[in-house]
């Protein structure tokens, strides 16, 4: 970054640390910092200060939320019996704008990967299990159908089962307006085995 002066080429670098951020949106982006008025530029910095600060984890779910409980958890309109396991808390806001799960969610906060050095002791698996308590009958496993996400949901489901619950997976296929023909087979195949009746 040696084009910018030292305080521009700093930003630049911080937004470059964002995932899926390169040098050239890391330079519009703190170019547009630079654009902004000095209400505008407080308005954001107290945002970044305030998520570092005000963000914590649901002591039941491990969603993110700003409060002891999160919504969902604090919500008694939920279906306490079923559970809903996801990675991180992109997944449950997604899940959440179907308005088709009613039960509750659990967030890992990732998935088993020894490459890079994420063992199951690191994700919340041991909150998990607590909460296997007797008032959960299903447990859904809705990891990305990656390998990570596979070991992830093959090694919760070995922990699960023995304890009575029943462990489901969500099922993968074929996206709504994709044409078949273009369609991989490991995909096909999950069409096929989560078919249901029409």
């Amino acid at each position: 970054m040696a084009d910018y002066i030292y305080p521009v080429a700093r930003l630049i670098e911080c937004f470059r640390r964002l995932p899926g951020v390169g040098s050239k949106s890391a330079a519009r982006m703190a170019f547009g910092v630079l654009e902004m008025s000095p209400e505008d530029a407080e308005e954001f910095r107290a945002a970044i200060k305030g998520v570092k600060e005000d963000v914590r984890r649901c002591s039941v779910c491990c969603d993110l939320c700003d409060s002891d409980k999160c919504a969902v958890c604090s919500d008694p309109g939920r279906d306490q019996s079923v559970i809903c396991v996801v990675e991180d808390s992109r997944t449950v806001s997604a899940l959440e704008r179907s308005h088709e799960f009613h039960g509750t969610y659990h967030v890992l906060g990732g998935v088993i990967s020894p490459m890079n050095g994420i063992t199951p002791d690191r994700l919340n698996v041991k909150e998990l299990i607590t909460r296997l308590n007797g008032t959960v009958n299903e447990v859904i496993i809705a990891t990305n159908p990656n390998i990570e996400g596979e070991t992830t949901a093959v090694y919760l489901s070995k922990l699960i089962r023995p304890l009575g619950v029943k462990v489901t997976r969500l099922a993968y296929g074929v996206p709504v307006g994709a044409d078949l023909e273009f369609a991989d087979s490991e995909t096909l195949a999950r069409a096929l085995e989560g078919r249901r009746e029409f």
